[in-house]
């Protein structure tokens, strides 16, 4: 004879079961095709797929500065500090890095803004930056500042000879920041005029004799060119500073900062910042005056 509380019973426990397999089936979907980010590793797939918490990190920086991130002839955000980022991704299986380009000026204000987590544009510190800002410990990159004029300038040597002469620079720049400190001393010596951020803008008032100079590091001056491609402008005089180069967060992200500083200090201890360097950057710009001089 039939059992029919039997049949009920058994109806409710498979359509229970169904329902559960068909939960299950959508959230495996869902991780599934959950990736696609620029910064993706296959570290960061494998913690997905294991079902660990993967933390989406957005990563803000340009595509203007060449061998540093730039957009390459295939259509592909590159440089040395968007490999760095790269690698650093692969070492941190617990985060997903996604770059979000822009404007250089614009980088600050959505880290202020939280539109993106950390900049990657070779940013260097300053008090001011200190003040409002968190940088990582581990300096990526390492310049000298120097001053810089035309080919054919025989009359400025270094920082005071600049006094009552035009100094081109951004607006938010490491450069700028020197300046300004150099004029509360120096009775408002030197004229700081930015630049529009049009591209060689800093090169074409130069040589044309609109403004006198400029402050960079020898290797940023590679880029300093003319119409036909030729490097139109010198350094002079002596460092004026050491410039590191960090990562910034907000004050908020000390967290985050010391897991990109842990994987910073693999990278170099293990020389693939070095070689990152050369290959992006020409030259070894992963050490410290202390550090080469002990290379010496």
């Amino acid at each position: 004879m039939i059992n029919r509380q039997a049949i009920r019973k058994l109806s409710r426990t498979t359509l229970w079961v169904g329902a559960l397999m068909l939960l299950l089936s959508g959230c495996a979907s869902v991780s599934e095709s959950s990736g696609g980010s620029a910064g993706n590793t296959d570290g960061n797939a494998e913690a997905a797929a294991s079902g660990s918490n993967v933390r989406k990190i957005i990563v803000g920086t340009g595509t203007a500065f060449p061998n540093v991130c730039f957009i390459d002839e295939n259509g592909k955000l590159t440089g040395y500090d968007v490999e760095l980022v790269r690698e650093i991704d692969k070492r941190l299986p617990d985060v997903e890095f996604e770059f979000k380009t822009m404007e250089f000026s614009n980088l600050l204000l959505s880290l202020d803004t939280s539109k993106i987590d950390f900049v990657a544009h070779q940013m260097e510190t300053n008090p001011e930056r200190q003040q409002k800002y968190l940088f990582n410990k581990v300096p990526y990159s390492i310049f000298l500042n120097r001053v810089a004029v035309a080919k054919n300038n025989t009359a400025i040597h270094g920082l005071d000879d600049l006094a009552g002469k035009k100094v081109m620079t951004s607006a938010t720049s490491n450069a700028a920041y020197l300046l300004n400190q150099y004029n509360k001393t120096h009775n408002n010596a030197i004229q700081i005029v930015y630049t529009s951020g049009a591209a060689n803008d800093t090169v074409q008032q130069i040589v044309s004799g609109r403004v006198d100079a400029t402050i960079t590091t020898d290797f940023a001056n590679r880029f300093n060119t003319d119409a036909d491609g030729q490097v139109a402008l010198k350094t002079v005089g002596e460092p004026l500073n050491e410039s590191n180069v960090y990562f910034v967060f907000r004050k908020d992200e000390q967290q985050l900062a010391d897991e990109i500083d842990q994987a910073v200090s693999e990278i170099k201890a293990d020389g693939t910042l070095k070689q990152l360097s050369e290959k992006w950057l020409g030259d070894d710009f992963t050490k410290t005056l202390a550090e080469a001089k002990v290379t010496q």
